[in-house]
């Protein structure tokens, strides 16, 4: 199976993976988001370390249950040959209402197919008042008029 668009990137090439990643999240499916990653892939994601497919769909599945209404935005900061790191933001309410945007940065290296095989996040949220939400598309694919983090100022 491959992902394209494969590695070696360009910048072209590695923001067309960023948005496909991006696509994948706004799914909120975790199943479908899981096939993006090899059998092995290991992840970092925030203190919490997975391998596999089968534990990262279980971080998404929890990840989503949890957090409702999810919107996600991802931005490139840089990528070599089969290396990428994004930055990115999201938003969120919990199941009392309560909304929260999210910061981060990933650092994605990819094999020749085009599965990611490694993916270190470090994140960051704070509760937001529903007034100061940004990402307010419907659910699903960011529409494409949607402003990047750096035109929000973000």
């Amino acid at each position: 199976m491959t992902r394209p668009p494969l590695p070696p990137f360009n910048k072209a090439s590695a923001m067309e993976k960023i948005r496909l990643a991006e696509d994948g999240w706004n799914s909120r499916d975790p199943k479908r988001v899981a096939l993006a990653y090899t059998e092995n892939c290991s992840w970092r994601n925030r203190a919490e370390f997975v391998q596999g497919r089968e534990e990262i769909e279980a971080l998404l599945t929890r990840k989503w249950t949890r957090e409702l209404d999810y919107r996600l935005v991802k931005e490139l900061w840089a990528y070599t040959e089969n290396r990428i790191a994004v930055r990115f933001a999201y938003e969120y309410h919990d199941d009392s209402g309560q909304w929260f945007r999210a910061y981060g940065n990933e650092n994605w290296e990819f094999d020749g197919d085009g599965l990611m095989q490694r993916r270190i996040a470090s994140i960051n949220e704070h509760p937001i008042l529903d007034k100061e939400r940004k990402f307010k598309w419907p659910l699903g694919r960011r529409p494409d008029e949607t402003p990047s983090l750096s035109e929000l100022g973000l």
